[in-house]
């Protein structure tokens, strides 16, 4: 048994990308998208219809609203793939609006509606900011389930759970990035200060019985997946998939449930106390602010994609 199948035998694993063609070679059970991965994707001759039919059906629409039928276009597609659900994003230029954040999550599930999928089979991922958290609780209460992403720190998680979200993004590679950078040293294994985030938000988690899941995300090697067998969920790359699914060599469960978290204290996290806390931490901070720029520079380029397009 190769080593993503016995992977599988602890945690349900999650293709991250928007490339459906290739995700079913590796039957995950879900699949997570980001702005990024699409216009990874669009930029494909495989994939490029997608794009042309979102503009042609919609071309007098603005182009936030055909970014968001492009990517539930794919969320549809990858959905007629797997058995479980998709994650699909809101705009990262939303992520300091809570109102905002709340009509696109609430949108994007219209649209997976009104194409005939049940809102349990989607997550609608926000950022871990203060804001994108409160739209997150707002959004559970009404059973929209939400994917928070861009989570880089115990009290981003903590403040996730708090809110009631059904599942949290840990980014286990940018954490390991920051680090890597700022030490000047490799990590590896257990002392990964990624593996390291995710093993301390897991252990929080399960010691005060929160119900949402933790998924690892963002991986630079095998070697930080494998650190994470029996995470509730990971989200791989097509490309690591592949390393995982030609390796031999045994798997062990390296996170429990039940295993001992003593010396765990509740975090108590109004805003002023989360600002802090995350201010405190200079990685989570730099990380956080640098995803959302990242995301939001690919917003803009699809939306170029779309002028140029609309203008043909």
């Amino acid at each position: 048994m190769n080593q993503l199948e016995q992977l599988k035998q602890y945690t349900t694993v999650v293709a991250d990308t928007g490339d459906f063609q290739t995700m079913k070679a590796f039957a995950p059970r879900d699949a997570t998208t980001n702005p990024s991965l699409i216009l990874k994707a669009v930029q494909k001759d495989a994939y490029r219809p997608l794009l042309e039919a979102a503009v042609r059906e919609h071309r007098e629409r603005p182009a936030a609203e055909i970014i968001d039928r492009l990517l539930v276009a794919f969320g549809l597609e990858i959905l007629s793939i797997i058995p479980g659900r998709v994650s699909t994003e809101t705009d990262a230029r939303l992520s300091f609006d809570t109102a905002a954040t709340i009509a696109r999550g609430r949108a994007l599930i219209a649209l997976y509606e009104a194409a005939g999928i049940v809102r349990e089979r989607v997550l609608i991922k926000i950022a871990s900011t203060w804001e994108g958290i409160r739209a997150a609780e707002v959004l559970e209460r009404e059973g929209i389930r939400c994917n928070m992403t861009l989570l880089f720190s115990l009290p981003q998680a903590a403040a996730c759970a708090d809110a009631g979200a059904q599942l949290i993004s840990p980014f286990v590679g940018r954490i390991y990035d920051w680090y890597k950078k700022s030490t000047g040293q490799e990590y590896a294994g257990a002392d990964d200060p990624g593996v390291q985030s995710v093993r301390r938000i897991y252990a929080y988690y399960k010691h005060f019985g929160y119900r949402t899941e933790v998924m690892g995300a963002s991986f630079r090697n095998p070697s930080q997946i494998l650190e994470l067998a029996g995470c509730d969920l990971l989200t791989i790359s097509p490309e690591l998939l592949q390393q995982l699914a030609a390796a031999d060599g045994t798997v062990e469960r390296k996170l429990k449930p039940d295993a001992a978290s003593a010396g765990l204290e509740k975090l108590q996290l109004d805003e002023p106390a989360f600002r802090l806390a995350l201010n405190e931490d200079a990685m989570a901070t730099e990380k956080l602010a640098e995803g959302i720029r990242l995301f939001c520079a690919d917003a803009v380029k699809l939306e170029q994609m779309i002028e140029a397009l609309r203008r043909q």
